[in-house]
């Protein structure tokens, strides 16, 4: 599904998602304002960071695999909240937790420059095509 015919359409998409990403980690906090939706306001802005970030990654998705999108738009999501959870709320986060939101980090960049590598010419995974079996030969009636 990876139509990136030129450089100028991926970049934009993948900034498209970096957008859809922000939008997701300001709806994650937003839920969180909300307080299970009883805070009118919070409520609200939840539901607006929830309209603008699937909007941003569908735009993104017209060009990025599903796959690999989706799961940069989680990770980005994730990591997000948990970075500015302990700005906005009173939040901690351990080293423990650190260590492994790095992982998400260095794994969504691993990503990003593999879908670089595959769009750019580089080697890119051959899936074998099995091979369709011939129609046997259908004896002619007179």
């Amino acid at each position: 599904m990876s139509n990136t015919s030129s450089t100028s359409g991926s970049a934009n998409s993948w900034l498209m998602l970096l957008l859809a990403g922000a939008f997701e980690v300001g709806y994650a906090l937003s839920v969180g304002g909300s307080d299970g939706f009883t805070k009118l306001w919070w409520s609200l802005v939840a539901v607006v960071f929830f309209l603008l970030t699937l909007w941003a990654l569908s735009a993104a998705l017209r060009t990025i695999d599903v796959s690999i999108g989706y799961a940069v738009w989680a990770g980005i999501g994730s990591v997000g909240a948990a970075l500015l959870g302990p700005v906005v709320f009173d939040e901690h986060l351990t080293v423990v937790q650190g260590v492994w939101l790095a992982v998400i980090i260095v794994g969504v960049i691993w990503l990003k420059l593999a879908d670089r590598m595959q769009s750019s010419g580089g080697p890119a995974p051959e899936v074998e095509q099995p091979a369709r079996p011939e129609a046997p030969a259908q004896p002619v009636k007179i």
